[in-house]
C-alpha cells in the first residue's frame, strides 16, 4: 500500500473524511457508508476494492491514486460544479446525510444515470459519435494523461476500438508507448490483451519490443486475471506466469474417485458449451467469486455498529440490464452455492479453461445466452429449500421484507463461510447431498402446486359469495 493516504483526501461521494474504499473504475475514493451503495449496482457500474485488506496490483493502485488526485471525480460531477446547479438546488451528499434514500439517491444518479456526466451534442448516428471518441483515446493513450482518457471512456469510447487505418487497438498503442497506467485503465474498461493487431503481434509483444517488461509482465497477467482470481480463491495461490504456468487446478479430496453418472454429465455439458458462452458463465463465477470475497472483507472492516444494516449487504449478484433475465437470474442462484459445491463449480471451470486454451482458440460466436441458465441448474445448481422467494428483481431492491432480510443474513454467513478450511468434500458426499435437495425441491414443487389449486379455488369461492351479495 503506498504512502497517499492523507487526511486531507475525502471520499467522492459525500466528502465524508478518511474514504477507505476505491470504485477502480471511476478512479475515486469513497467511503464505507457510499460503498455499500456501490456494492448494490454491482460491477458492471462500479468495482469497488477496499485499499488496505485487498490485495492490489501495485500499478493498478497506482493508475486510481492518479486518477483521484488529478480530479477524475469532476467527470462523473462536471454539471454540479455549475454555479447554476447551486441555485437550482442540485445538490451532492454529504456526511450526516443518510444512507437511504439520500446517499443512495444520489450515487445511482452520479453512477447508474450518469445524470451530472459532460453531455455531447445530440447527433443523429450514435455509432459515428462512439468512433469518433474511440479514435480520440486511440491516440490518447500513448500519453499520460489518465483523466482524458477516463473522460473518454465515459462519453462512450471503446476501449477495444479496432482502428480500420492503424490496424490495432488503443492497447497496442498504450503497450508500444510503455503506459502502464493507460494499460491498466484501459484492461479495466474491458480492453483483451490477447487482442493481436495487422501484424498478428499483441499489446505484450509490442512492450517486449520496446523494452518495458514489467508492462509485459502485468498484460499476461491481466490475461490470465480471471482464472487466476478463481485459483487464488480456492487456494491462496496464483500461477507462475513467468515460468510459463498459467493454470493452476486445485484438487478435491477422493478426486480419484469415479464419478457419478449424473458427475459426469454435469462436466460433459459444461465441455460442450461453445466458447461465447462457456466464457459469460465463466465471467458469472468471476463475478460472484468477487462478490463474496468482497462481502467478507466488507463484515470483517465493519464494526457491527448501525452501519451493519439489512440495508447495506448484498446477498445476490446485481442485475445487469445488459444481460437477459434467465442469465440474471443464473447469476442469483451462484449466491445458494454453500461453499463445496461452489468450488466444485470453479474447479470444473478452470479445468476446462485449461483444456480449451490448450487445444482452440476461445471463439466469438454469438450463441443464446438463455442456454447458461440450464447449464448452471444441470451442472450445478442446488435450489435452496425457499423455492417460493421472490424474483432476483425484488430481492435486490431497497424495499426487503423481514424474508429477504433473513435470507440477506444466511448468505451473508454462507460467503463468511465459503472457503475450504472444513475440509474438502468427497464426491459421494457432494452427490448426496444434491440428490436430497433435488428430492426436497420436487417435494416443495408439489406443495406449491396444492397451494395455488386451494388458492383458485378460494377466488372462485370468493366470487360466488360476492354474487349473492349483489343479488
Amino acid at each position: 500500500m503506498s504512502k497517499r493516504l492523507r487526511s486531507s483526501e475525502v471520499c467522492a461521494d459525500c466528502s465524508g473524511p478518511d474514504p477507505s474504499w476505491a470504485s477502480v473504475n471511476r478512479g475515486t475514493f469513497i467511503c464505507d457508508e457510499c460503498c455499500s451503495v456501490h456494492r448494490s449496482l454491482g460491477r458492471h457500474i462500479s468495482q469497488v476494492r477496499h485499499l488496505k485488506h485487498t490485495p492490489w496490483p501495485p500499478t493498478l493502485l497506482q493508475m486510481v491514486e492518479t486518477l483521484y488526485n488529478n480530479g477524475a471525480n469532476s467527470i462523473w460531477e462536471h454539471s454540479l460544479l455549475d454555479p447554476a446547479s447551486i441555485m437550482s438546488g442540485r445538490r451532492k451528499a454529504n456526511p450526516q446525510d443518510k444512507v437511504h434514500p439520500n446517499k443512495a439517491e444520489f450515487i445511482r444518479a452520479k453512477y447508474q444515470m450518469l445524470a451530472f456526466v459532460h453531455r455531447l451534442p445530440c447527433r443523429d448516428d450514435d455509432s459515428v459519435t462512439a468512433k469518433d471518441l474511440s479514435k480520440q483515446l486511440h491516440s490518447s493513450v500513448r500519453t499520460g494523461n489518465l483523466e482524458t482518457c477516463l473522460r473518454l471512456l465515459s462519453l462512450g469510447a471503446q476501449a477495444n476500438f479496432f482502428h480500420p487505418e492503424k490496424g490495432n487497438t488503443p492497447l497496442h498503442v498504450a503497450s508500444k508507448a510503455g503506459q502502464i497506467l493507460q494499460a491498466e485503465l484501459l484492461a479495466v474498461y474491458g480492453a483483451d490483451p490477447g487482442t493481436q493487431d495487422s501484424s498478428g503481434k499483441t499489446p505484450a509483444d509490442y512492450a517486449r519490443q520496446g523494452g518495458h517488461h514489467e508492462l509485459a509482465e502485468r498484460l499476461v497477467e491481466i490475461q490470465y486475471e480471471l482464472t487466476d482470481r478463481l485459483a487464488f480463491y480456492l487456494c491462496g495461490r496464483k500461477p507462475d506466469h513467468k515460468n510459463g504456468q498459467h493454470f493452476i487446478i486445485p484438487q478435491m479430496a477422493d478426486s480419484s474417485l469415479d464419478l457419478s453418472e449424473l458427475a459426469k454429465a454435469a462436466k460433459k455439458k459444461l465441455q460442450s458449451l461453445s466458447n461465447h458462452l462457456f466464457e459469460e458463465l465463466a465471467m458469472d463465477v468471476y463475478d460472484e467469486v468477487d462478490r463474496r470475497e468482497t462481502d467478507a472483507v466488507w463484515l470483517a472492516t465493519q464494526n457491527h455498529s448501525t452501519l451493519v444494516t439489512e440495508t447495506t449487504v448484498v446477498p445476490f449478484l446485481p442485475v445487469n440490464p445488459e444481460y437477459s433475465s434467465t442469465r440474471n437470474q443464473g447469476r442469483q442462484k451462484l449466491a445458494r452455492f454453500n461453499a463445496h459445491e461452489f468450488a466444485t463449480l470453479v474447479i470444473d471451470i478452470l479445468s476446462d479453461a485449461k483444456r480449451r486454451q490448450q487445444g482452440s482458440p476461445l471463439s466469438s460466436s454469438k450463441d443464446n445466452v438463455e442456454l447458461i441458465l440450464k447449464t448452471i441448474n444441470n451442472q450445478h445448481s442446488i435450489e435452496s429449500q425457499d423455492n417460493d422467494q421472490p424474483d432476483y428483481d425484488s430481492v435486490a431492491s431497497d424495499e426487503d421484507t423481514d424474508l429477504e432480510a433473513a435470507a440477506s443474513k444466511a448468505n451473508r454467513q454462507k460467503s463468511l463461510d465459503s472457503d475450504l478450511s472444513d475440509g474438502p468434500v468427497t464426491v459421494q458426499e457432494f452427490m448426496e447431498v444434491k440428490n436430497a435437495l433435488v428430492a426436497s425441491e420436487a417435494k416443495i414443487q408439489q406443495l406449491m402446486k396444492v397451494n395455488n389449486n386451494l388458492s383458485d379455488e378460494l377466488r372462485i369461492m370468493q366470487k360466488k359469495l360476492l354474487g349473492k351479495d349483489a343479488n
